[in-house]
């Protein structure tokens, strides 16, 4: 039985698709996780988090982290639409 606050991962394509692109970003800006969060104010777990689609960032992290990522915030979430549209075309299997 699935408890309420049991998230399918099948439910959650958008914030597996924001952390692929979070990581994508923050390895072509030669970042770590712990570097990441050193520059942006955020602990490396969270970051961690956000990049397994784990947490759900704030419209105001998002502008954060696309400014510590030196990408136009509307990049940023294009590339998100992008990748999310993928991993929805290849059936989710990959989520599973």
């Amino acid at each position: 039985m699935k408890h309420y606050n049991e998230k399918d991962p099948k439910d959650n394509v958008l914030g597996i698709a924001f952390g692929l692109v979070l990581r994508r970003l923050r390895q072509k800006a030669g970042l770590s996780q712990e570097g990441l969060g050193f520059e942006s104010g955020y602990h490396r777990t969270y970051i961690s988090l956000l990049e397994l689609g784990k947490k759900s960032p704030s419209l105001q992290t998002i502008f954060n982290l696309a400014k510590i990522l030196r990408v136009e915030l509307s990049d940023f979430i294009k590339n998100v639409e992008i990748e999310a549209n993928s991993l929805s075309k290849k059936g989710k299997n990959v989520l599973e």
